[in-house]
């Protein structure tokens, strides 16, 4: 696998992408906010599930430290209206189903599944300042500890 150029320090273009709840998504209505996207590869598989509880179990601790959390994948909207119902999640879900803003984050890498050649997202986390700029990020995420390490980023940004 190749290595990609950091996107840090990068201000995010603003995006519009379907939400579960409400709709649609921008990014730009989030201004002032500290942004988590998680880009995670689809809903209802073990390694998803366990990361968007963990994001669900330490929510509170997220919205005390001033930041919104969003998931993205590709499934569609009713797969993540399913998946958020199921799990309880108290942020919604980006549907990102042309792959929009996934090209956007350059999260889409090939992968090898059961031996074969697939393109799928690699499970990556970015935080976005206030200002729309991308203040952290982690790619190719290990589930385990992964979320204690973004809380602890977010909560120091202060």
């Amino acid at each position: 696998m190749s290595e990609r150029p950091s996107i840090l320090n990068m201000t995010v273009p603003d995006f519009t992408a379907e939400v579960t709840g409400s709709g649609a998504f921008r990014l730009s209505e989030h201004r002032g906010k500290k942004v988590i996207l998680y880009f995670y590869p689809k809903d209802n598989t073990p390694g998803c599930t366990a990361e968007s509880l963990q994001f669900r179990d330490l929510h509170t601790r997220f919205v005390s430290a001033g930041a919104e959390i969003f998931g993205i994948s590709r499934d569609s909207l009713r797969s993540h209206e399913g998946f958020k119902s199921k799990l309880g999640l108290p942020f919604e879900l980006i549907s990102d189903t042309d792959e929009k803003v996934c090209a956007l984050f350059d999260v889409i890498v090939m992968k090898s599944m059961y031996g074969k050649k697939v393109r799928g997202i690699e499970r990556s986390t970015f935080v976005i300042d206030v200002d729309g700029k991308i203040v952290k990020e982690w790619r190719g995420v290990k589930v385990p500890g992964h979320v204690d390490e973004v809380l602890e980023f977010i909560e120091g940004l202060g």
